[in-house]
């Protein structure tokens, strides 16, 4: 109902109405959370100029959804109330902070990793460096009066003021936070006679500067993500995890490095593709040296975890200064935003070259797998190919498309022309699409002159399989003298000459249920990239012989499927 409201209003005006709003539902809250405990709570002021009046009915909306939270427990009245909020910012405003707060399922259950990795709720100093709404600082505050029941109110207040800290880039997402540590430990700070002590610094957190008597125990949270063009002073800064493009959970992960000390845990909610994608290697390279992942849990579901995100996500420990070790996995499924279910699902450790793709059970019953796949140092190079993403981006070169074949006119190949099946049918049936290319004297680059596997760019975990592909039939080419490759498909193409493994065996081993659940143990996103693809484990050429002989003399596919789990698993099954 709250985004429904929101909706209705101009772009420009959205966020002071989110903060009209979720002021109004803070109000009722504390009101009634205050009646509650008998008394009337005194809380921080929001110190901003909010330029936006509530009607009546949005006011009364907000208060609904106050009142309603305070009958819920703090920490689940925390998340729907700062949930709520992000909710109702702009989409593009949303998006450029990264804001997407953690379900209480998943905040719990990094407390519980952090405690696992070495974390004493006793004595740790701890740091959110991106605490808008509170999804850590208050439960981590939780945690730390339940290990120290002995403490007096006094105590305790002074003690979060020196072992509780987050940075916040927005200023309303900051005084979220610290309302939320100011209502739930009230009578704390009653009894014990003290202000509540400030917790959150307003500022963004990439321009902080740890010096040595700022080393925290535990860094955790859920940082923002997203691509982000940092100035020339921050790019250098952070250059060391850097490749390429930026992404904002990769820089906070270098950060928490730099406000970690010897011997303490970073702990993050991210998504999974820092594990595989080419645009992460320098920050995997950094964090198998300074700190080495103890555990990693993946959440098994895509949609429900985060609202309005798709990605899949991933709970992280990192020890800094820890020995590069074996990590555990586990699986994580979400029952709802207060509980979970976790299943082991192995280890894995780091390859020789720490920048590579980290490949890690993704499934159940992949341990054997994983283990299988680290004695395996065969890659596509050294069968003679490279990979490469089709060079058509087909609505740069609208004008050039043509419906038939004609003098200068070349097969246009999209990725429907890949099916499910592994099978390659030349068609162009999709909205926009065309069958032909009418090719240009500069357009020579576009051209594809050698038979290679094609496969499709974009896949999901959910799918029956993530691999797709099928081999481009020399005899399309020899007929046109040259095909073109829109860029929705990657091509496996030879470096030169004739490669040590046939195209039509390259197509059966990425079609096989082996490759596909070795890929799957290596991809961290829906894409299926080139740079991925190159680091799929690979038999060896002498291996690949026997699987070369059953294609030639015509095999089933379930003979060929066998020779290739015998060489994956060590077994037929």
């Amino acid at each position: 109902m709250a985004r429904a409201w929101a909706e209705q209003i101009d772009d420009r005006r959205r966020q002071g109405a989110a903060w009209a709003f979720v002021a109004e539902a803070i109000r009722a809250y504390v009101e009634s959370h205050g009646k509650a405990l008998g008394r009337n709570l005194q809380v921080s002021p929001l110190k901003l100029a909010v330029p936006y009046q509530l009607t009546s009915s949005a006011a009364e909306l907000a208060a609904t959804l106050g009142r309603a939270a305070a009958n819920l427990q703090p920490l689940q009245a925390c998340y729907q109330i700062s949930a709520t909020y992000t909710a109702l910012l702009p989409t593009s405003l949303r998006s450029e902070w990264g804001a997407y707060y953690t379900p209480p399922a998943l905040t719990e259950r990094l407390l519980d990793m952090a405690a696992e990795a070495g974390t004493d709720w006793t004595t740790a100093r701890v740091l959110d460096p991106a605490c808008g709404g509170g999804a850590f600082l208050l439960p981590v505050a939780l945690r730390m009066r339940r290990a120290m029941p002995w403490l007096t109110s006094a105590a305790f207040i002074e003690h979060l003021a020196t072992h509780l800290r987050g940075f916040e880039i927005d200023p309303f997402a900051a005084w979220l936070t610290q309302i939320w540590l100011e209502a739930i430990f009230a009578d704390e700070a009653a009894a014990s006679g003290l202000s509540f002590p400030p917790i959150v610094t307003v500022g963004d957190s990439l321009e902080q500067n740890p010096n040595s008597k700022d080393g925290y125990d535990l860094i955790i949270g859920n940082p923002p993500y997203g691509r982000i063009k940092l100035t020339t002073a921050q790019r250098e800064r952070y250059s060391r995890g850097l490749y390429g493009h930026a992404n904002l959970y990769g820089v906070f992960t270098d950060l928490a490095l730099r406000w970690t000390r010897a011997g303490g845990v970073v702990a993050y909610v991210t998504p999974t593709s820092f594990l595989a994608g080419e645009y992460f290697k320098a920050l995997r390279g950094l964090l198998a040296k300074e700190a080495p992942p103890v555990a990693i849990d993946f959440v098994s579901a895509r949609k429900g975890v985060f609202e309005d995100v798709l990605q899949e996500a991933a709970l992280s420990t990192y020890k800094r200064g820890g020995r590069s070790r074996r990590a555990t996995v586990h699986f994580l499924d979400i029952v709802d935003s207060d509980s979970f279910d976790v299943t082991h699902a192995g280890k894995f450790g780091l390859p020789d070259d720490a920048t590579d793709p980290w490949l890690a059970p993704r499934e159940p019953g992949q341990q054997r797998l994983i283990e299988q796949l680290a004695k395996m140092p065969t890659r596509f190079a050294d069968w003679g190919y490279k990979i490469s993403t089709g060079p058509l981006v087909w609505n740069r070169f609208k004008d050039q498309l043509r419906p038939k074949a004609g003098k200068g006119h070349f097969p246009l190949i999209w990725a429907e022309a890949v099916s499910a099946d592994g099978r390659f049918t030349f068609k162009a049936d999709k909205r926009n699409h065309q069958p032909f290319f009418k090719a240009t004297p500069i357009d020579d680059w576009l051209k594809v002159t050698q038979a290679c596997v094609l496969i499709q760019r974009t896949t999901a975990k959910e799918q029956a399989r993530r691999l797709i592909a099928a081999e481009l039939p020399q005899e399309l080419i020899t007929q046109h003298g040259a095909v073109i490759v829109e860029n929705h498909l990657n091509m496996v193409r030879p470096l030169s000459g004739s490669p040590k493994v046939s195209p039509r065996a390259v197509a059966a081993i990425l079609n096989s249920r082996a490759a596909d659940q070795a890929f799957r143990c290596i991809s961290g996103s829906v894409a299926v990239s080139a740079f991925e693809l190159e680091a799929l484990p690979l038999p060896t050429i002498e291996q690949m012989r026997s699987v070369e002989r059953l294609l030639k003399i015509g095999s089933p596919a379930p003979a060929v499927e066998s020779a290739l789990n015998a060489l994956y698993f060590g077994t037929d099954a």
